[in-house]
């Protein structure tokens, strides 16, 4: 669906007004002002083949515009900067009235230099999983999700759009469609389905709307769930669990990539179960901590072994 010509003709004139006061209000250089107005008409080239205006950009919008500006190789400091300049623009849209909501609001930055993603242990999701219970549909729901997205290490893009047709319960493997359109096989455990099982019994009491029917998750409104609407429920129900990390839906990706690493699971099988088209996308979850590094060092260095500690 293409932009119809009043809807470009408003957002032309809504960047006018923002470059206008970048310059007159907040007295910015010529290149930083240049800088700011071809990030924005990066998001708005993104937009305008799905007939998006800025006034109706979600926060699903600004989570795709971020995970295709990763796909098209730009490096992470510059991610952190276009975004940092999206939050600004959008600041701006809410107070000169032009929206009531920030789309940027909820969305994380892309993590910067050798920080790594918080990692969550098997007793923390079960804390979760257990949090505001209440035995309601919704409840079973979000354990069900918690559970299938650190069980089988999922993007929430990808748990989302889960379908009945994908999931293969006897055989024990979901069929995913990744990046790219590229499909995978991904193994799921005994308790996952278990878990889904649990949803499944309840999940008629949120029936769902036409078109919606083969979709496995449905929020109330018998709709497919968002990235938000998953975000938001992984972050109130690790506060509910008294978990004090910064977590998302991808720490629940990344704690199943390193649990596997930690049981001795090849690198390559990981990285294909992950669905990382690269080696090197994956190499992150070889680190250790310092503790473990030294422990290493000092029980199997031969610097560290004593005279005659050896095999003779």
């Amino acid at each position: 669906m293409q932009m119809n010509n009043a809807s470009k003709d408003i957002d032309s004139d809504i960047v006018r007004g923002y470059m206008r006061y970048l310059k007159l209000e907040r007295n910015l250089s010529g290149n930083t002002l240049d800088a700011y107005g071809r990030d924005i008409a990066k998001m708005l080239d993104y937009l305008r083949p799905a007939g998006r205006s800025v006034l109706g950009v979600a926060p699903d919008d600004i989570h795709n515009f971020v995970a295709t500006l990763h796909d098209l190789g730009i490096g992470l400091k510059s991610q952190c900067r276009i975004l940092s300049g999206l939050r600004s623009f959008f600041r701006f849209l809410v107070l000169d009235g032009y929206r009531g909501d920030d789309p940027t609001e909820l969305i994380e930055s892309p993590q910067l230099g050798e920080h790594l993603p918080e990692v969550l242990t098997a007793d923390e999701v079960d804390r979760m999983e257990d949090a505001n219970r209440d035995d309601s549909p919704l409840w079973q729901r979000n354990r069900a999700i918690i559970e299938v997205l650190f069980s089988c290490g999922l993007r929430v893009s990808e748990l989302t759009l889960l379908r009945f047709s994908d999931l293969f319960a006897g055989d024990g493997y979901l069929r995913i469609e990744g990046k790219g359109s590229k499909q995978r096989l991904v193994p799921i455990s005994g308790r996952a389905l278990r878990e889904l099982d649990g949803w499944l019994a309840r999940r008629d009491e949120f029936p769902p709307k036409p078109g919606e029917e083969d979709f496995v998750f449905l929020n109330r409104r018998g709709s497919h769930l968002t990235r938000t609407m998953v975000l938001i429920m992984v972050k109130r129900q690790a506060e509910a669990a008294g978990i004090r990390k910064t977590i998302s839906p991808h720490t629940l990706r990344h704690s199943f990539a390193t649990a596997l690493l930690e049981g001795g699971a090849d690198l390559r099988v990981i990285q294909q179960l992950l669905g990382h088209e690269r080696i090197g996308t994956t190499e992150i979850y070889t680190h250790l901590d310092t503790s473990t590094l030294r422990q290493e060092i000092m029980e199997h260095h031969p610097r560290n072994i004593p005279p005659g500690g050896g095999e003779g």
